[in-house]
């Protein structure tokens, strides 16, 4: 019989390591209620200064929940994810830190915004700028067959700091298991976030997730795969967007430039200051490679979805 568990917000590590004692065991079918912390591990908070973005502590980052050792998976199994429900718990910050982001070179400052979630739906960001909250984890997967210490940042074949958006309530992750037991971990949970992330944090939050695991048994996939429920986007659909492209010969450069006009146009067009725009593309602007095979030139796209702009 599935049963139903709980695992604290205390209960955390912050590195991949397959040698870790499992917080949790538990079986296919089984659902379990994580809290996690946001991305800084309470380094930030609410109101805080943007000065603590420039003195974080690194080694205390990405504090995971997990892990969770699934009875019965094995390597070259699936881990199934069924993303149930996530809760944001009132509040989120959105950040530039010095040395990281698409555009460092150009905002090499810290720089902070606070987000007031209590209301569960939406949340303002500055006057006639309302954004719908649409909640999932930055990080989630299980631990990597290497043996030893692993930085979280980087995304794997096993899952880890993917941060796509669209791992929300509704949609099943499938994960390649690469050692017993799986060893699931989850964290760096976002209220919000555009594809591309690009300043570097999307809307930093503590969340509250239920999740119901199952196992596909010699599934033999190599990296995750995911499954949603409906529509992408459906909470910025209706009103259209406004985007910018970026074109030449180096896929990253393209997305800088496609970013760089973004800005240029929500400075002039909407009154935001460059920082403030930034973190508006970073939270709900979505990058998008529109074209890759007329070489030797692609175009990359940034879209800015016009209903967050009240009338």
């Amino acid at each position: 019989m599935a049963r139903e568990h709980t695992l604290d917000e205390a209960k955390f590590h912050c590195q991949w390591d397959n040698s870790l004692r499992p917080a949790l065991e538990i079986n296919p079918g089984d659902t379990v209620h994580f809290r996690t912390r946001e991305v800084s591990n309470n380094q930030v908070t609410p109101g805080c200064s943007a000065e603590i973005l420039s003195k974080l502590d690194f080694n205390k980052i990405y504090p995971l929940a997990g892990p969770v050792y699934v009875n019965g998976a094995q390597p070259g199994d699936a881990l199934v994810v069924e993303l149930l429900d996530l809760q944001t718990q009132g509040w989120a910050w959105t950040g530039v830190l010095p040395g990281l982001g698409l555009l460092k070179e150009e905002f090499s400052q810290p720089y902070i915004h606070h987000w007031d979630l209590t209301n569960k739906r939406t949340t303002e960001f500055r006057p006639g700028i309302v954004i719908p909250l649409d909640p999932f984890p930055g990080v989630i997967g299980v631990a990597p067959k290497e043996p030893g210490q692993h930085a979280v940042m980087p995304p794997g074949a096993f899952g880890g700091n993917m941060d796509i958006r669209h791992l929300h309530a509704g949609t099943t992750l499938y994960l390649p298991v690469q050692v017993e037991g799986a060893l699931f971990s989850v964290g760096d949970c976002h209220a919000g976030q555009g594809d591309g992330e690009v300043c570097v944090t999307g809307m930093e939050a503590p969340m509250a997730l239920t999740l119901r695991f199952g196992l596909l048994k010699g599934a033999g996939i190599t990296e995750p795969r995911f499954l949603t429920s409906g529509p992408l986007n459906p909470k910025f659909e209706g009103m259209g967007y406004y985007a910018t492209t970026g074109i030449g010969p180096n896929l990253y450069e393209d997305a800088q430039k496609a970013v760089r006009y973004m800005i240029d146009w929500l400075t002039r067009e909407k009154g935001l200051s460059p920082e403030d725009a930034y973190l508006l593309c970073s939270a709900v602007g979505d990058l998008k490679i529109s074209e890759i095979v007329d070489q030797p030139n692609w175009i990359v796209s940034f879209y800015m979805p016009l209903s967050v702009f009240v009338r």
